[in-house]
């Protein structure tokens, strides 16, 4: 009975984790507008931040490689 009892809240865990999946999506939409909204009213200084655009996405995607990460260990090493 206990062993099902902490089973089941490794994957309520696993799955509240999963929130931050969700979260690195929304943020990698957030950055990735933002440089659009950029190019299109300075269209010049585009080619100069592509970088910075790609480094942003990385950030915001690293958090849901976190969040994926921690899922995993909740629902594999309990």
């Amino acid at each position: 009975m206990e062993g099902d009892i902490v089973q089941m809240g490794a994957y309520l865990g696993a799955g509240l984790a999963c929130i931050g999946m969700g979260g690195a999506a929304v943020g990698v939409g957030n950055v990735v507008a933002s440089f659009i909204t950029g190019a299109l009213r300075n269209p010049s200084a585009a080619a100069s931040q592509t970088a910075t655009m790609f480094i942003g996405i990385a950030f915001a995607e690293a958090l849901g490689i976190f969040s994926f990460l921690v899922a995993l260990l909740l629902m594999f090493a309990v």
